[in-house]
């Protein structure tokens, strides 16, 4: 039987080590129960100055050991070549979590059986400053305490959400997986706007960047609708809803988006298939 504390992450890269420094800095995981597997040398380290036993391949860890989860950090193309260093750890009780884009469940429990737990994860970028969302989705042999542990974990790099149907990952990839991107070039369309109107580069970025970021803190602390906020912030005849008027105008924002969000669906689900 696992052990309920320790934790196997393959694969520690950019967002395999901001959820391994998330797990210690929060006390969701013990520096002695976390378990690095990392083939370059340089991320390895990087993981053992954590604090943490990091290994170069997976035969490597303890022979005892025997861990809750295994999360998989690796990049989609690998992920084949890389499960079958685990089967072991699988078949001692060992959860699978993973956070790769795109691979379905299914997968897994080809590779180590349908009796296996396993739990798919699709995070988004802002993950790597705690301020991720992470959504999980397990399939019928996850236990109700695994995916609590997992969504433990989880929570340390940012919001959480669980769904039942799998098939809901491909619009959730759409909005939040994606999503980042979209507020990036917002951003960039901003700024690029407010050069136009006249502003020093610098400046036109600092007020698009910071706007968009302390807008999202002020709703986020708020707990008010946006809908009201922005309502609150429109003047009768003012200079925002002069704005609003164009960036409203036949839905045409809510348009657009909604247009965004079906092409990233769509192409998830071609991408799985």
């Amino acid at each position: 039987m696992a052990d309920n504390g320790s934790v196997v992450l393959a694969g520690c890269g950019n967002m395999g080590f901001a959820m391994l420094q998330g797990w210690l800095a929060s006390e969701a995981l013990k520096t002695q129960d976390a378990f690095v597997v990392e083939p370059n040398e340089g991320l390895r380290d990087r993981a053992a100055g954590l604090g943490v036993t990091a290994v170069a391949d997976a035969t490597e860890l303890p022979d005892d050991l025997v861990p809750a989860m295994i999360v998989l950090a690796v990049k989609p193309q690998v992920m084949d070549a890389v499960l079958p260093a685990y089967a072991g750890l699988v078949e001692r009780g060992a959860a699978i979590v993973s956070v790769a884009a795109g691979i379905r469940i299914d997968r897994f429990e080809k590779a180590f059986g349908d009796k296996t737990a396993v739990i798919r994860v699709m995070p988004n970028t802002p993950a790597a400053v705690g301020a991720g969302m992470m959504v999980l989705c397990a399939n019928a042999a996850t236990s109700a305490g695994q995916l609590d542990f997992a969504r433990t974990l989880m929570s340390a790099s940012g919001e959480t959400a669980a769904i039942q149907d799998e098939a809901l990952m491909d619009a959730v990839t759409a909005v939040s997986g994606s999503g980042p991107a979209y507020l990036f070039h917002m951003i960039e369309a901003l700024t690029d706007a407010a050069k136009k109107a006249g502003l020093p580069d610098d400046l036109a970025a600092t007020l698009a960047s910071q706007t968009i970021y302390g807008a999202a803190v002020y709703w986020k602390k708020s707990g008010v609708e946006p809908g009201t906020l922005r309502e609150q912030v429109t003047s009768p005849n003012g200079t925002t809803a002069a704005a609003l008027a164009v960036l409203m105008e036949g839905d045409r924002l809510t348009q657009l988006m909604t247009e965004a969000v079906e092409a990233a669906r769509k192409r998830s689900i071609e991408l799985a298939g």
